[in-house]
């Protein structure tokens, strides 16, 4: 199973941990659908794929004083299999990168719920102030009297960049309900298209050179589509184990060979 891919580098750096998550929600008539961007073709990672929301951890998703609301950062390092800061980070990592990306907040008061709306030009202000690091997620969550909500997420796979790579990331894939009330918008930056797809739809795209994924992508996709409903996805208990492609030479051409095992759908 192997994936065409041109740039391929010579030097082995260290993945860096990143977070991404499925935006999901049942479309009118019925069936699942998922929330994909395409990466503007000036970004020095991935130019060009349909990604999901997501990126790398940063210092502000180490803060201790994030507030939080469902499973507790130990619970999320048992099922992360890795250690309680990290695990703290990478799910605040996803839940910050999905605001920046697409202005969904899984977020809420305290004393329960989840936030009803993040449009207007009060919460555009403070998303753009996030990407620019004028405005810390910690401050955001206080100055609006809202907790983080772990018990959103759903974890779902772990993907690391094959070695060779000139930027490599260890990333978590977690999946999410768009909460209701709340709508994605399309925010510019990173990403020059978006759209809600149903993920057969977007493996079938794939297949037909219409839409560009890289593996974890276009595999998610498929796991998806084998789900058929949110309610499967949510109900879903997966073993977060690392799947890392190998990057071959063949023909003057990098190709990720994915794993064994892993549902790759075939092209």
């Amino acid at each position: 199973m192997t994936r065409e891919h041109p740039r391929g580098g010579t030097r082995d750096t260290e993945p860096r941990p990143a977070a991404t998550v499925m935006l999901l929600h049942e479309a009118g008539g019925g069936g699942l659908e998922v929330y994909l961007l395409r990466r503007t073709a000036s970004m020095n990672f991935a130019p060009g794929m349909h990604v999901f929301p997501g990126g790398g951890v940063d210092e502000r998703d180490t803060d201790d004083a994030i507030g939080w609301a469902g499973p507790p950062p130990a619970e999320w390092a048992d099922r992360l299999q890795t250690d309680e800061p990290l695990a703290r980070a990478l799910v605040c990592a996803a839940v910050r990168e999905t605001f920046e990306e697409s202005g969904v907040l899984l977020a809420g008061p305290p004393a329960g719920g989840v936030v009803a709306d993040t449009r207007g030009p009060d919460w555009e202000a403070d998303r753009k102030a996030l990407v620019d690091h004028s405005l810390s997620f910690t401050e955001l969550l206080r100055r609006r009297g809202l907790v983080l909500r772990s018990d959103l997420l759903r974890a779902w796979s772990r993907w690391i960049t094959p070695r060779g790579e000139r930027r490599r990331f260890d990333t978590r894939f977690f999946a999410a309900a768009l909460p209701e009330g709340q709508q994605t918008r399309d925010v510019g930056g990173e990403a020059d298209r978006v759209a809600w797809m149903r993920p057969r739809d977007a493996v079938a795209a794939w297949r037909r050179g219409e839409l560009e994924m890289l593996p974890p992508t276009v595999t998610t996709c498929a796991e998806l589509a084998e789900c058929g409903s949110l309610d499967a996805v949510l109900a879903a208990r997966r073993e977060i184990a690392p799947i890392e492609p190998e990057a071959r030479l063949v023909g003057g051409r990098t190709r990720f060979v994915v794993p064994e095992g892993v549902p790759y759908p075939p092209r």
